[in-house]
């Protein structure tokens, strides 16, 4: 397939905002039940979801530059009963207006005590409002990954490792943001969050690594014979039947040379997982904020190249038919 940035920035984007939010969610909890200290700043989650927000906005400007006819996207949660993409419409605003909401709870301390749970819980409302957005959190993720998991002709996305890669990235490049933003306003949450970015990056690795053997070894339901309708035990293919380039053969490939193809792999393998990796154990032991803030952003940059691969992978059944051109 051919990879649209607009759809590459919109998926990377909202990931990372997924998962910071859910970052400074697990914090929050963490520190009721005591595991965690509680920060003393209610600006803390306040200002980390609105800096979530913005990575939200981020993705949904860009997915306008996919549409033909951007006045009429509404249109596109209407089907909703059937389709993953009007679910993903419905659940993104949704989740965006939830993180607004619970940061305003913490900027502005609206934040009453609804309930105690044994006399030693607080229950508060942010804690209510954050646990109904980690559930829209979780449900953004699998209808953003379902889009392509559902398509069962493009065999490459048609596997459960494609919800599950896209939760685990989503996880580990908004913990890798959340282990920045503790640095840089000096909460002593940062080795917390650095410690569980470095799990969920090995994590997604694993996945990762799982659906690229699988991809190698798929068997391809259609063939050449199927795709022009010929029964024959020997086909060669000389021409594509035009004399030209179409819709099919722009849209339908992503056109890069082989050896681009085959690098970017390795390329996103390291920046993703590696360099990451080897950059939170630094900041960690150093305490550097750069540190935090370059292992997010070289995760980020490798992101972008994992997911122009994950498009362009996909092998759609009629570039059986216009394989020569």
């Amino acid at each position: 397939m051919h990879p649209a940035f607009s759809v590459i920035f919109l998926t990377t984007l909202i990931g990372v905002g997924q998962g910071l939010f859910l970052a400074l969610y697990t914090g929050q909890l963490y520190s009721v039940i005591n595991v965690l200290p509680v920060q003393d700043s209610p600006g803390f989650y306040g200002y980390g979801s609105l800096l979530a927000l913005a990575f939200l906005i981020g993705g949904l400007i860009s997915s306008v530059f996919h549409l033909g006819r951007p006045e009429r996207a509404w249109r596109s949660a209407a089907q909703w009963k059937t389709s993953w993409l009007s679910r993903e419409v419905i659940a993104l605003p949704a989740f965006m207006g939830t993180t607004f909401i619970y940061a305003m709870i913490h900027i502005y301390g609206w934040n009453p005590v609804l309930f105690t749970i044994s006399e030693n819980y607080n229950v508060d409302l942010s804690l209510v409002v954050g646990a109904v957005n980690v559930v829209l959190a979780f449900t953004l993720f699998i209808c953003t990954a379902m889009i392509y998991a559902c398509i069962k002709f493009l065999q490459e996305w048609a596997t459960p490792l494609t919800v599950i890669n896209y939760t685990l990235l989503g996880l580990a490049s908004g913990f890798a943001l959340s282990a920045a933003f503790a640095s840089y306003v000096g909460s002593d949450l940062v080795n917390f969050y650095a410690g569980t970015t470095i799990f969920f990056t090995v994590s997604a690795f694993i996945t990762r690594i799982a659906s690229l053997i699988r991809n190698t070894k798929i068997k391809y339901k259609s063939n050449l014979s199927t795709a022009i309708g010929i029964r024959h035990t020997v086909i060669k293919q000389k021409a594509q039947g035009a004399m030209g380039g179409s819709f099919n053969t722009r849209e339908y490939f992503h056109g890069a040379k082989p050896i681009f193809f085959k690098s970017i792999k390795w390329v996103f393998l390291v920046l993703v997982f590696v360099l990451p990796i080897l950059l939170l154990s630094s900041a960690i032991a150093t305490n550097m904020f750069i540190l935090f803030a370059i292992a997010f952003a070289v995760q980020y940059l490798g992101l972008i190249a994992e997911r122009w691969f994950f498009f362009a992978q996909a092998n759609h059944p009629q570039n059986l038919y216009y394989q020569t051109i």
